[in-house]
């Protein structure tokens, strides 16, 4: 994901010294076999609550299946296990969240074939097969959000990341250095940036850094502690090259500032001597788009099924409310910029655009606030009590699964916004905005949201258009249930 604020690295780490340790004080080896047992600890707790829900189903259409339930897992665990371990997911060094997600289906679809074969060597009752089809589904889903959860104990005790070198021009380690900081989900921790000259250190840079400077000699004694090197701007000289190679590190990269490209899974390609990162804008081929819509029916159909009685409830709540309308239909910019209305249960007054015009007349901050992130967060249009709730559960959004069935809109993309929203931005993000689907959920919402405000909202939907992929959307789709749990950012 693409960084959306700015911060520096916490002071924690801003001082080293030869012999100093760096970073928790467990050894490298030690601290990948804590990771790799608490990620394992963490399949093994999904899978038991999987097993447990499928038992429950068994005792439902069956009158007793608990011993071939066992053999079940007792086959299905190490399927799993190892399929995990062999998609490298027990370890951070393949950090980022939607590889892990694409790996973690892969290796659940792995588990669930070794599974199949040996259903079909044992013969045990015919419901099983579902019970593997449904069990896979849900340990992937399951899996998921307990790895979160286990990522997020293993960071507060930095054990999660590795501790890593920087190398290559002052400027760009310490841009670097901020850029990890701000996503130590990814694995690596900055903690010393090394320096071309034993004799030059840039006090200035390593306190904007706020990570220090040291030398080959320094970085000789402490590199029993350090797994990774990253070579900022692929300023890689053959003599520190030499020096790095001798060091007994488990990973080198060699960096290249590609942020302006919002690139998260390039290609490379081979021309020579040369490296060249090969970027295409999957969500633009026919083919994936008539996938993507696919895909959107097949989710929307079974939710706005499940939906339907609670968009009654609440939209009899409404009525209860404030008479009139439970429903609001307001126009938005879909694809290729033509216009729509997207629907909604009504969580604002009647006379609600009466009410912002005389708040911002009368309130200056409020104004802006609203001129920034177009929400306000005391916002005097919102009904009491039930307004609030629709909004910050985003009960208030579930109608729009209509504009789904209808082709207006996808179930993952950039929100449709206004006119007057959508004028705040330059005109080629306009026109890039409106080259896709808007979405019922996107990538800005389960990250940001609210908090989120133009620049945000510009990067956020870039990033998604130029690095779509099914993964994204998975990943997307998963993210909005703890989003909308939580409530982040909903205003």
């Amino acid at each position: 994901m693409p960084d959306v604020v700015t911060t520096v690295v916490p002071s924690a780490i801003a001082i080293a010294k030869p012999g100093y340790q760096l970073g928790a004080n467990v050894a490298p080896a030690m601290r990948r076999q804590l990771v790799a047992a608490a990620l394992l600890a963490g399949d093994l707790v999904a899978l038991t609550i999987v097993a447990g829900i499928l038992q429950l189903g068994a005792a439902i259409v069956a009158a007793d299946t608990r011993i071939a339930m066992a053999s079940l897992m007792l086959v299905w665990i190490p399927a799993l296990c190892a399929a995990q371990a062999c998609f490298g997911l027990y370890g951070s060094e393949r950090a980022e969240p939607v590889d892990r997600l694409r790996r973690r289906t892969l290796g659940n679809v792995t588990a669930a074939a070794v599974v199949m074969i040996w259903l079909m060597i044992a013969a045990p009752p015919s419901h099983f097969w579902g019970f593997v089809v449904i069990g896979a589904a849900l340990t992937v889903m399951l899996g998921f959000y307990v790895e979160a959860l286990v990522r997020g104990v293993l960071l507060r005790h930095s054990l999660w990341t590795a501790p890593t070198i920087l190398y290559g021009t002052m400027s760009a380690c310490a841009a670097l250095a901020r850029n990890l900081v701000l996503r130590p989900e990814l694995g690596l921790r900055p903690v010393a940036i090394l320096t071309d000259d034993d004799g030059y250190v840039l006090s200035d840079v390593g306190q904007m850094a706020d990570i220090p400077i040291i030398t080959s000699g320094q970085a000789n004694v402490i590199s029993s502690r350090i797994e990774v090197a990253l070579c900022a701007s692929g300023d890689l000289r053959g003599e520190k090259a030499d020096w790095l190679a001798r060091l007994p590190l488990r990973q080198i990269f060699v960096v290249h500032d590609a942020s302006a490209l919002q690139v998260l899974n390039p290609q490379l390609r081979a021309m020579g001597g040369l490296l060249g990162l090969e970027l295409r804008s999957a969500i633009h081929m026919p083919r994936n788009l008539r996938l993507k819509r696919l895909a959107d029916l097949l989710v929307a159909i079974p939710l706005a099924v499940l939906a339907l009685p609670v968009i009654v409830l609440f939209a009899l709540a409404v009525k209860a409310v404030d008479g009139g309308s439970a429903f609001y239909a307001q126009p938005r910019i879909g694809r290729n910029g033509r216009i729509f209305n997207v629907y909604k249960l009504r969580s604002m007054y009647a006379d609600a655009e009466a009410r912002l015009a005389a708040h911002l007349g009368a309130d200056s901050t409020a104004r802006q606030e609203w001129e920034r992130f177009f929400k306000l967060s005391n916002d005097p249009r919102i009904l009491p009590g039930i307004g609030q709730f629709i909004r910050r559960s985003s009960v208030d959004e579930l109608p729009q699964l209509w504009n789904v069935l209808r082709g207006e809109m996808s179930i993952v993309g950039p929100r449709p916004f206004p006119a007057y929203h959508s004028q705040c931005f330059d005109t080629a993000f306009q026109v890039l905005r409106t080259s896709v689907p808007p979405g019922l959920t996107g990538l800005w919402q389960v990250t940001d949201r609210s908090d989120g405000d133009l620049a945000v909202q510009k990067q956020q939907d870039s990033f998604y258009i130029h690095n779509w992929s099914f993964w994204l959307d998975f990943y997307v789709l998963l993210q909005t249930v703890p989003a909308v749990l939580l409530a982040r950012g909903a205003k």
